[in-house]
Formats: structure tokens, sequence, C-alpha cells
């Protein structure tokens, strides 16, 4: 129970689970690659303001992210040695 003033409001209780749901729902889609399966480091570096929104147009001009748009710059930059 909270108290609103000097009112009393029941909370519902949660609804039984559903084991098949709550198992599909754990379990996901293995043939997704999410996010963190590719970037596992996180980089922070500090630029001018001036730049920063050089890159934001630069990113919207192309139609992708600025995070997207980084990654590949950095990845021709310093491609992986073979």
């Amino acid at each position: 129970m909270t108290r609103v003033g000097d009112k009393r409001t029941a909370i519902g209780v949660r609804p039984p689970a559903n084991p098949h749901a709550e198992a599909w729902v754990r379990q996901g889609d293995a043939s997704v690659l999410h996010k963190g399966d590719l970037y596992t480091a996180r980089l922070t570096l500090d630029i001018t303001p001036a730049l920063r929104a050089r890159i934001k147009v630069s990113a919207f001009t192309r139609g992708m992210t600025v995070a997207d748009l980084l990654r590949g710059l950095l990845e021709r930059e310093f491609p992986e040695k073979t």
C-alpha cells in the first residue's frame, strides 16, 4: 500500500508468469548480433565543440550515427594486421 495524502492506494499484484514466455524472452534470438558482441570498450576523448558539430553534421548528411561514422574512420585508419 502507498499513501497519497490521507488516502491509501492499493498496488495490484503481479500477474502470474508464463514459464514458456519467460524462457522465450530469456533465450533471445541467437542469430542477432548485439552491440556488445562487437564493441566491448568505450573510448572517451575531449574535442572542441566546433569539431563535434562538424562530425555530427557529417554523420547526419551521410545518414549514419556519429558512433558508426567514427568506428568506420578508426577502422580505416587502424586496420587489423593480417
